[in-house]
């Protein structure tokens, strides 16, 4: 029974002395005790921790700025391809899919099973929540405690997985519940540290014990669905193990009847078709069986990817990319041959003409100098030039050679 809110205001610990933090003690306290009465040594808390670690990485990660469904979390937990990477629109959407599910992982793998490093960050954390003045009360000494931790740059991980360890070092509950206060750290809370955080521990403990009431359902009524069977049939234990544990697979269900795994096969086939229990993999090996309450995890779940009728194994062909030609231009007129022109000689034939007078006026012109010995040492040079001229090469060019005194004396 709860106590009146003025007593436990008159009781409460030092430092702690205004009304919504004592309320929120109060319903935090209720609610927890409510759900440590309920679960401790129940047959379905293996199946209740294992939803109750979803959910609160689900709250985690949406605290964290990562947005993921629970059943995508289980099927990446099994080992399974979740149908939401199928499914995405786009290539962003598909790459924000995976980053959330990668970082709902990393929050999961330090509920259940961390790793060495780790494990001293954890232990650091709790360590944390041990020091200082203790009320006496282990929910406000985890309050405090994780105060101090996030106020030295502690990282958020590490303090819920040592959150868990201390409800169960302090006895606050019996079985490791992970109970973190994730909504405290939202960044729209605006009230008291303390008041925020117990209040975030109170819905989550209601949480869970509403998840233990829907396991409790589901399991009754898949023991209501086998009503009539003969009496040492193997069909209701079946459904009590696939109550108790996540997800079942043949091989585990005859290790623990010790049956056959064909019998256990048969068996987990029947309660499928009897609405007992759903198939969540879908495939025709190493496939997994549990209750109807997990038939959202089967619709999470990627079908296999089996190959198309008709196609053998190995890749696909690759088959030739068809490229739409373009029509070919319109034909061109054929082209026809340049005539051949006649070419008019007159003007060569005058200009040769002209160059046999001048080499004629040159010649005169040297002889007669020749005779006066004042050309003696030219005359070698000029008749070689001569002799150039009447070659026939150069007749325009070298007709500007000969000095302007040869036309001057021929003048």
């Amino acid at each position: 029974m709860t106590r009146p809110l003025d007593s436990l205001i008159r009781s409460a610990p030092p430092g702690v002395a205004d009304v919504e933090t004592v309320a929120a003690l109060a319903r935090a306290a209720a609610a927890i005790a409510r759900l440590d009465g309920a679960s401790a040594g129940h047959p379905l808390l293996p199946a209740l921790l294992h939803r109750a670690r979803l959910d609160a990485v689900r709250g985690m990660a949406a605290v964290d700025g990562y947005l993921i469904d629970p059943w995508h979390l289980a099927a990446l937990v099994e080992g399974l391809r979740p149908r939401r990477y199928d499914g995405a629109q786009s290539l962003a959407e598909a790459g924000d899919a995976f980053e959330a599910g990668r970082a709902a992982l990393a929050l999961h793998r330090w509920l259940v099973a961390p790793e060495f490093d780790d494990e001293g960050e954890i232990r650091a954390a709790t360590a944390v929540l041990r020091e200082g003045p203790a009320t006496g009360v282990a929910l406000l000494d985890a309050a405090a405690g994780a105060w101090r931790w996030l106020e030295r740059g502690g990282a958020r991980s590490p303090l819920r997985a040592a959150l868990v360890r201390h409800w169960v070092r302090t006895g606050t509950t019996r079985a490791p519940l992970p109970l973190t206060g994730a909504a405290a750290l939202r960044a729209d809370v605006a009230r008291g540290w303390t008041a925020a955080f117990l209040d975030a521990l109170a819905g989550e403990a209601a949480d869970t014990l509403q998840t233990l009431l829907d396991l409790e359902r589901a399991w009754f009524a898949a023991r209501r669905a086998l009503a009539g069977r003969r009496r040492h049939s193997r069909a209701p234990a079946a459904v009590d193990l696939l109550a108790a544990a996540p997800l079942l697979s043949a091989t585990t269900l005859a290790a623990a009847l010790g049956i056959s795994i064909k019998s256990a096969l048969e068996i987990l086939d029947a309660l499928v078709r009897d609405g007992a229990a759903v198939e969540v993999t879908g495939r025709a090996a190493r496939r997994l069986f549990g209750l109807r309450g997990l038939a959202p995890l089967a619709a999470a779940v990627a079908p296999p990817r089996r190959p198309e009728p008709g196609r053998g194994r190995g890749r696909p062909r690759m088959l030739p990319v068809e490229v739409e030609t373009p029509p070919p231009p319109p034909a061109m007129l054929p082209l026809t041959p340049v005539e051949r022109q006649a070419y008019d000689y007159s003007d060569l034939t005058g200009a040769m003409d002209e160059l046999d007078a001048v080499l004629r006026r040159a010649r005169r012109v040297l002889e007669n100098r020749a005779g006066q010995g004042a050309s003696a040492a030219l005359l070698p040079a000029t008749s070689a030039r001569v002799e150039h001229l009447e070659d026939g090469e150069g007749l325009v060019h070298n007709e500007s050679s000969i000095e302007p005194d040869f036309w001057s004396a021929s003048d």
